[in-house]
């Protein structure tokens, strides 16, 4: 039986499908691994099923190397060196497709929460400090008929475009490296990221995490923005620059944000957790007992594939 490395505990269903297939090991750890633990664990384990934020970088790939694929339990791979790997040859596949509607989901929550204030509310009515109802108390904006400007128009953008637009009746516009002929819903897709910041009413980031997204939403796009405006991000945390953001927000250049990912996660800066316009979420975008368990399968679908010889069903290229 093939040798499989998990390197952190999934939901059961997929762990027993696993064992029935390879002799399992399962790290029983929620913390990523370090770069020296994969290292390791590349010259014991015929196959890695590995997650976010381990230590796969170059300096994983220079030693003896056993290992031939890693099934990443995620869509997002940044936290692997694809190129690395290739030339080590050893194969990546991730699971695109199953995040999609969770993380569309957790996009509305923290457009809803951040623009109605919700966060503010509920730790008011916890502290006891909520006094009852009054005219004017935590008014914030509603989001019906405001517009959308969604960065990054692949599955996931257009899953948060269905909903903004069926759900909220919000005019929906939109950036994307390359012409999407069909997004799915009336939409104006725009020539610049500058351009679209100007006119959002919520700016949503749903760009993967590559070299050339890395601090893409920086100083001059909160600037952009209109001061009424919400900035979430459902990406990747280093898509934004934080100090960049946090200065925004202090600046009152931008009206609050929605955050369910960080730059140095798990370390969030204190002086967003010191904003009650800014709601922050422990990284929940594909967190279901659903999705958790459709996002193992698939990795063990790839697998599969690879023992039999059979092409990935989702390999990652460099």
């Amino acid at each position: 039986m093939p040798t499989l490395l998990i390197t952190r505990r999934l939901p059961d269903t997929v762990l027993d499908a696993a064992r029935a297939q390879f002799d399992v090991t399962l790290r029983d750890d929620t913390t990523p691994m370090s770069a020296g633990e994969m290292a390791a664990a590349m010259a014991q384990y015929d196959v890695i099923l590995p997650t976010l934020g381990d230590g796969l970088s170059a300096e994983a790939f220079n030693g003896a190397l056993r290992c031939r694929l890693l099934a990443n339990f995620g869509v997002g791979y940044n936290h692997i060196d694809v190129a690395a790997a290739q030339a080590a040859g050893i194969a990546v596949s991730n699971t695109p497709g199953a995040v999609t509607d969770a993380t569309a989901d957790i996009a509305m929550t923290l457009m809803l929460m951040t623009c109605r204030r919700a966060g503010e509310g509920e730790r008011m009515l916890r502290a006891g400090d909520w006094q009852g109802w009054h005219p004017t108390q935590l008014l914030g904006q509603q989001v019906s008929g405001k517009v959308a400007g969604i960065v990054g128009m692949g599955r996931i953008g257009k899953a948060i475009a269905r909903r903004c637009h069926f759900g909220f009746g919000m005019d929906i516009a939109f950036v994307n490296r390359s012409p999407i002929a069909d997004p799915g819903v009336p939409a104006r897709q725009i020539a610049g990221l500058h351009e679209l910041a100007g006119m959002a009413d919520v700016l949503i980031s749903a760009v993967p995490a590559t070299p050339d997204t890395h601090h893409l939403f920086g100083a001059e796009v909160f600037a952009a923005m209109k001061s009424t405006a919400v900035f979430v991000n459902i990406a990747r945390g280093d898509v934004v620059d934080e100090s960049a953001l946090i200065a925004a927000l202090q600046a009152g250049e931008i009206a609050g944000a929605g955050l369910d990912v960080y730059e140095f996660e798990p370390k969030v800066p204190e002086a967003l957790k010191a904003m009650e316009n800014v709601t922050l979420l422990p990284h929940l975008g594909t967190a279901t007992e659903e999705v958790r368990t459709a996002m193992g399968m698939m990795a063990l679908d790839n697998l599969t594939a690879f023992f039999d010889g059979t092409p990935l069903p989702n390999p990652v290229l460099p």
